[in-house]
Protein backbone atom coordinates (compact mmCIF):
# COMPACT_ATOMS: atom_id res chain seq x y z
CA UNK A 1 0.00 0.00 0.00
CA UNK A 2 1.54 3.48 -0.75
CA UNK A 3 1.54 6.39 1.57
CA UNK A 4 2.00 10.17 1.59
CA UNK A 5 4.81 11.71 2.73
CA UNK A 6 3.15 14.73 4.90
CA UNK A 7 4.20 17.81 6.41
CA UNK A 8 2.52 20.70 8.60
CA UNK A 9 4.58 23.87 9.58
CA UNK A 10 3.45 27.22 10.80
CA UNK A 11 6.02 29.80 10.88
CA UNK A 12 7.04 28.84 14.56
CA UNK A 13 7.83 25.39 14.41
CA UNK A 14 6.99 21.96 12.43
CA UNK A 15 4.07 21.00 14.16
CA UNK A 16 3.51 17.96 12.08
CA UNK A 17 5.63 15.33 9.96
CA UNK A 18 5.59 11.73 8.84
CA UNK A 19 6.78 9.83 5.63
CA UNK A 20 4.40 7.19 6.17
CA UNK A 21 0.21 8.98 6.00
CA UNK A 22 -2.50 7.14 4.80
CA UNK A 23 -5.02 10.42 4.04
CA UNK A 24 -5.21 13.31 5.50
CA UNK A 25 -8.69 15.76 5.89
CA UNK A 26 -7.59 19.65 5.19
CA UNK A 27 -10.54 21.96 5.82
CA UNK A 28 -10.09 24.31 3.14
CA UNK A 29 -11.75 27.57 1.62
CA UNK A 30 -13.86 25.15 -1.08
CA UNK A 31 -14.63 22.60 1.61
CA UNK A 32 -12.95 19.39 3.58
CA UNK A 33 -11.12 17.32 1.63
CA UNK A 34 -9.46 14.04 2.14
CA UNK A 35 -5.98 13.38 0.33
CA UNK A 36 -4.94 9.88 -0.18
CA UNK A 37 -1.75 8.43 -2.19
CA UNK A 38 -2.21 8.94 -5.79
CA UNK A 39 -4.67 12.41 -5.72
CA UNK A 40 -3.78 14.72 -7.98
CA UNK A 41 -1.79 17.97 -7.54
CA UNK A 42 -3.43 20.81 -5.94
CA UNK A 43 -3.13 23.80 -4.75
CA UNK A 44 -5.59 25.20 -1.67
CA UNK A 45 -6.48 28.01 1.01
CA UNK A 46 -7.03 26.79 4.53
CA UNK A 47 -9.83 27.83 6.73
CA UNK A 48 -10.01 27.29 10.38
CA UNK A 49 -11.34 23.92 11.01
CA UNK A 50 -10.40 20.17 12.53
CA UNK A 51 -7.43 18.71 10.35
CA UNK A 52 -6.93 14.49 10.63
CA UNK A 53 -4.09 12.77 9.72
CA UNK A 54 -3.97 9.18 9.66
CA UNK A 55 -1.12 6.67 9.72
CA UNK A 56 -0.64 3.06 11.18
CA UNK A 57 -0.35 4.89 14.63
CA UNK A 58 -3.94 5.92 14.52
CA UNK A 59 -5.44 9.63 13.86
CA UNK A 60 -3.64 12.38 14.78
CA UNK A 61 -5.75 16.39 14.75
CA UNK A 62 -4.97 19.35 14.31
CA UNK A 63 -7.04 22.83 15.02
CA UNK A 64 -5.64 24.87 11.86
CA UNK A 65 -6.24 28.21 11.07
CA UNK A 66 -5.47 29.78 7.48
CA UNK A 67 -2.40 28.55 5.33
CA UNK A 68 -1.77 27.29 2.11
CA UNK A 69 -2.08 23.44 0.95
CA UNK A 70 0.24 21.65 -1.92
CA UNK A 71 -0.36 18.41 -2.67
CA UNK A 72 2.36 17.42 -5.35
CA UNK A 73 2.70 14.75 -7.90
CA UNK A 74 4.88 12.28 -5.81
CA UNK A 75 2.42 11.61 -3.12
CA UNK A 76 3.36 13.98 -0.96
CA UNK A 77 1.62 16.92 0.50
CA UNK A 78 2.72 20.36 2.37
CA UNK A 79 1.15 22.63 4.33
CA UNK A 80 2.08 25.98 5.50
CA UNK A 81 -0.67 26.99 8.10
CA UNK A 82 -1.04 30.50 9.59
CA UNK A 83 -1.66 28.92 13.01
CA UNK A 84 -1.65 25.01 13.64
CA UNK A 85 -1.71 23.02 17.35
CA UNK A 86 -1.80 19.24 17.81
CA UNK A 87 -4.97 18.04 19.83
CA UNK A 88 -2.92 17.51 22.74
CA UNK A 89 -0.97 21.26 23.30
CA UNK A 90 -4.43 22.97 23.36
CA UNK A 91 -5.18 24.38 25.58
CA UNK A 92 -8.84 25.21 26.07
CA UNK A 93 -8.67 28.12 29.17
CA UNK A 94 -6.19 29.80 27.78
CA UNK A 95 -7.90 29.69 24.26
CA UNK A 96 -11.53 30.26 25.60
CA UNK A 97 -9.77 33.26 27.29
CA UNK A 98 -8.20 34.84 24.11
CA UNK A 99 -11.93 34.12 22.44
CA UNK A 100 -13.98 36.69 24.94
CA UNK A 101 -11.48 38.84 24.95
CA UNK A 102 -11.55 39.43 21.37
CA UNK A 103 -15.56 39.36 21.34
CA UNK A 104 -14.96 42.11 23.70
CA UNK A 105 -12.94 44.25 21.44
CA UNK A 106 -15.11 43.77 18.49
CA UNK A 107 -17.70 45.27 20.65
CA UNK A 108 -15.74 48.20 21.08
CA UNK A 109 -15.14 48.79 17.91
CA UNK A 110 -17.97 48.37 16.01
CA UNK A 111 -17.85 51.28 14.20
CA UNK A 112 -13.86 51.32 13.39
CA UNK A 113 -12.26 50.27 10.27
CA UNK A 114 -13.14 47.00 8.64
CA UNK A 115 -9.57 46.07 8.71
CA UNK A 116 -9.80 46.20 12.75
CA UNK A 117 -13.09 44.13 12.26
CA UNK A 118 -11.15 41.38 10.06
CA UNK A 119 -8.55 40.83 12.55
CA UNK A 120 -10.89 40.18 15.06
CA UNK A 121 -13.20 37.98 13.42
CA UNK A 122 -9.87 36.08 12.50
CA UNK A 123 -9.31 35.65 15.84
CA UNK A 124 -12.80 34.62 17.32
CA UNK A 125 -12.62 32.13 14.16
CA UNK A 126 -9.22 30.75 15.47
CA UNK A 127 -9.68 30.68 18.82
CA UNK A 128 -13.35 29.51 18.46
CA UNK A 129 -11.61 26.33 16.33
CA UNK A 130 -9.27 25.24 19.24
CA UNK A 131 -11.90 25.26 21.59
CA UNK A 132 -13.90 23.00 19.74
CA UNK A 133 -10.40 20.66 18.69
CA UNK A 134 -9.72 20.72 22.03
CA UNK A 135 -12.92 19.74 23.90
CA UNK A 136 -13.50 17.14 21.38
CA UNK A 137 -10.23 15.91 22.05
CA UNK A 138 -10.04 16.15 25.65
CA UNK A 139 -10.81 12.41 26.96
CA UNK A 140 -8.49 10.98 24.52
CA UNK A 141 -4.46 10.13 25.75
CA UNK A 142 -1.98 11.68 24.57
CA UNK A 143 -0.25 10.76 20.91
CA UNK A 144 3.60 10.53 20.83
Amino acid sequence: MSTLKFKIATPEKVVYENEAVEQATIPTMDGEITVMPNHIPLVSVLKAGEMRIVDKAGSHPIAVAGGFLEVRGNNEIVILADNAERVEEIDVARAEEAHKKAQEQMEKIKNVQDVDYARLQAVIDREMNRINVGKKYKHLPKSQ
